[in-house]
């Protein structure tokens, strides 16, 4: 059993003493206190757990916490800046791209991460980038209106 005594979270260095088999979203949520990335399917097929490592979208129920080693790891508490929302979470407020909220949180990370590769991502990169985020209540529409005007935000403040 390898215990983890450091994860690199939100621009921080946080201290624990977790074990390294535990899945990285019990440590986020239950030693971390981060609570916004939520657990859902329990097999990473939902979404509803993504935070980016090295920029990255990953299913944080299915990966072991050993597996982050020095990356680092951005949850949607470690998006907003000065007080600010990202342009990506002031979107989706925008264009109502939420109801019950419980996959908001995956679903603003992978647009995030696509938007950080693609600024003015093609309708096939969208679809590409947010496969595999299951939003129960199917406001996808409203999703993609969100991603594309957190796209015409930024294109124009650019972070």
């Amino acid at each position: 059993m390898a215990t983890i005594t450091r994860l690199h979270v939100n621009g921080r260095d946080a201290a624990l003493e977790a074990d390294g088999e535990r899945i990285l979203l019990s440590v986020l949520r239950d030693d971390l206190g981060l609570t916004g990335c939520k657990p859902g399917c329990g097999e990473g097929q939902c979404g509803a757990c993504t935070v980016l490592v090295d920029g990255k979208p990953v299913r944080s129920c299915s990966m072991p916490a050993s597996a982050v080693g020095e990356a680092k790891i951005r949850t949607v508490e470690g998006l907003e800046q000065d007080g600010k929302l990202h342009p990506v979470q002031q979107a989706f407020l925008e264009a109502d791209a939420m109801q019950c909220g419980y996959c908001t949180c995956g679903m603003i990370l992978s647009a995030v991460a696509l938007l950080e590769q693609h600024p003015t991502p093609t309708e096939e990169q969208f679809l590409a980038a947010m496969d595999g985020n299951i939003c129960r209540c199917g406001v996808y529409n409203n999703i993609r209106s969100a991603v594309k005007r957190a796209s015409e935000t930024l294109a124009k403040n650019p972070q």
